[in-house]
Protein backbone atom coordinates (compact mmCIF):
# COMPACT_ATOMS: atom_id res chain seq x y z
CA UNK A 1 0.00 0.00 0.00
CA UNK A 2 1.39 3.35 -1.00
CA UNK A 3 1.96 5.80 1.83
CA UNK A 4 0.53 9.29 1.57
CA UNK A 5 3.89 10.68 2.61
CA UNK A 6 4.29 13.68 4.86
CA UNK A 7 1.22 15.84 5.19
CA UNK A 8 1.45 19.06 3.18
CA UNK A 9 0.89 22.34 4.92
CA UNK A 10 -2.78 23.20 4.43
CA UNK A 11 -4.07 26.57 5.52
CA UNK A 12 -7.69 27.63 5.55
CA UNK A 13 -8.64 31.28 5.90
CA UNK A 14 -11.75 33.41 5.60
CA UNK A 15 -12.11 35.07 2.19
CA UNK A 16 -12.73 38.80 2.71
CA UNK A 17 -15.71 40.31 0.89
CA UNK A 18 -18.51 38.48 -0.88
CA UNK A 19 -17.57 35.69 -3.29
CA UNK A 20 -19.86 35.29 -6.30
CA UNK A 21 -19.69 32.08 -8.34
CA UNK A 22 -21.15 32.04 -11.85
CA UNK A 23 -21.65 29.24 -14.36
CA UNK A 24 -22.20 30.50 -17.92
CA UNK A 25 -23.25 33.87 -16.51
CA UNK A 26 -25.76 32.41 -14.02
CA UNK A 27 -25.00 33.01 -10.35
CA UNK A 28 -24.92 29.62 -8.62
CA UNK A 29 -23.47 30.76 -5.28
CA UNK A 30 -22.87 33.95 -3.31
CA UNK A 31 -21.24 34.04 0.10
CA UNK A 32 -19.73 36.49 2.53
CA UNK A 33 -18.53 33.42 4.49
CA UNK A 34 -16.36 31.74 1.87
CA UNK A 35 -13.07 30.12 2.81
CA UNK A 36 -9.88 29.88 0.80
CA UNK A 37 -7.77 26.72 1.13
CA UNK A 38 -4.07 26.79 0.31
CA UNK A 39 -2.25 23.49 -0.11
CA UNK A 40 1.37 22.94 -1.15
CA UNK A 41 1.96 24.07 -4.75
CA UNK A 42 -1.71 24.02 -5.77
CA UNK A 43 -3.65 27.16 -6.68
CA UNK A 44 -5.98 28.54 -3.98
CA UNK A 45 -9.38 26.82 -3.76
CA UNK A 46 -12.52 28.67 -2.70
CA UNK A 47 -14.98 26.83 -0.48
CA UNK A 48 -18.56 28.10 -0.12
CA UNK A 49 -21.03 27.07 2.60
CA UNK A 50 -23.68 24.75 1.17
CA UNK A 51 -26.39 27.02 2.54
CA UNK A 52 -25.04 29.79 0.25
CA UNK A 53 -25.44 27.86 -3.02
CA UNK A 54 -28.50 27.84 -5.26
CA UNK A 55 -29.24 24.12 -5.07
CA UNK A 56 -31.51 24.08 -8.12
CA UNK A 57 -28.37 24.19 -10.32
CA UNK A 58 -26.59 21.31 -8.53
CA UNK A 59 -27.07 17.59 -9.26
CA UNK A 60 -25.21 14.99 -7.20
CA UNK A 61 -23.26 12.48 -9.29
CA UNK A 62 -21.84 9.03 -8.54
CA UNK A 63 -18.28 10.33 -9.00
CA UNK A 64 -16.01 10.26 -5.94
CA UNK A 65 -12.34 10.81 -5.21
CA UNK A 66 -10.04 10.43 -2.24
CA UNK A 67 -7.41 12.77 -0.84
CA UNK A 68 -5.19 11.35 1.91
CA UNK A 69 -5.15 14.77 3.60
CA UNK A 70 -8.81 15.80 3.27
CA UNK A 71 -10.77 12.55 2.88
CA UNK A 72 -13.45 11.32 0.47
CA UNK A 73 -14.99 13.85 -1.91
CA UNK A 74 -18.49 13.70 -3.36
CA UNK A 75 -19.24 15.47 -6.64
CA UNK A 76 -21.99 17.52 -8.21
CA UNK A 77 -22.62 18.66 -11.76
CA UNK A 78 -23.81 22.18 -12.49
CA UNK A 79 -26.87 22.30 -14.74
CA UNK A 80 -28.48 25.28 -16.42
CA UNK A 81 -30.53 25.27 -19.62
CA UNK A 82 -28.15 24.41 -22.48
CA UNK A 83 -25.07 23.75 -20.32
CA UNK A 84 -23.79 21.11 -17.94
CA UNK A 85 -20.56 21.22 -15.97
CA UNK A 86 -19.99 17.53 -15.23
CA UNK A 87 -18.48 17.01 -11.77
CA UNK A 88 -17.64 20.72 -11.56
CA UNK A 89 -18.24 20.87 -7.80
CA UNK A 90 -16.97 18.77 -4.93
CA UNK A 91 -17.51 18.51 -1.20
CA UNK A 92 -15.75 16.74 1.65
CA UNK A 93 -18.86 15.78 3.60
CA UNK A 94 -16.86 13.99 6.32
CA UNK A 95 -13.43 15.63 6.09
CA UNK A 96 -10.35 14.68 8.06
CA UNK A 97 -10.08 16.39 11.45
CA UNK A 98 -7.26 18.66 10.23
CA UNK A 99 -9.60 20.29 7.67
CA UNK A 100 -12.88 20.09 9.63
CA UNK A 101 -13.58 23.73 8.65
CA UNK A 102 -14.60 22.66 5.13
CA UNK A 103 -17.40 20.34 6.33
CA UNK A 104 -20.72 21.50 4.78
CA UNK A 105 -18.83 23.54 2.15
CA UNK A 106 -18.45 23.00 -1.60
CA UNK A 107 -15.61 23.89 -3.95
CA UNK A 108 -15.62 24.57 -7.69
CA UNK A 109 -13.22 23.75 -10.51
CA UNK A 110 -12.03 27.17 -11.73
CA UNK A 111 -12.12 26.09 -15.38
CA UNK A 112 -15.88 25.49 -15.03
CA UNK A 113 -16.97 28.68 -13.25
CA UNK A 114 -16.01 32.31 -12.82
CA UNK A 115 -15.34 33.94 -9.48
CA UNK A 116 -15.91 37.55 -8.52
CA UNK A 117 -15.05 39.04 -5.15
CA UNK A 118 -17.06 42.05 -4.06
CA UNK A 119 -15.22 44.16 -1.52
CA UNK A 120 -17.11 45.30 1.56
CA UNK A 121 -18.86 48.60 0.91
CA UNK A 122 -19.04 51.12 3.74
Amino acid sequence: MKSAGPSPVITIAEQPGCLLVKFHGIQVAASARALVLLEANYPPVYYVPREDIDEKYFARTDHTSYCPYKGDASYFSLQIPGHEGANAVWSYENPKVSVEQIRDYVAFYPDQVTFEILKDVE
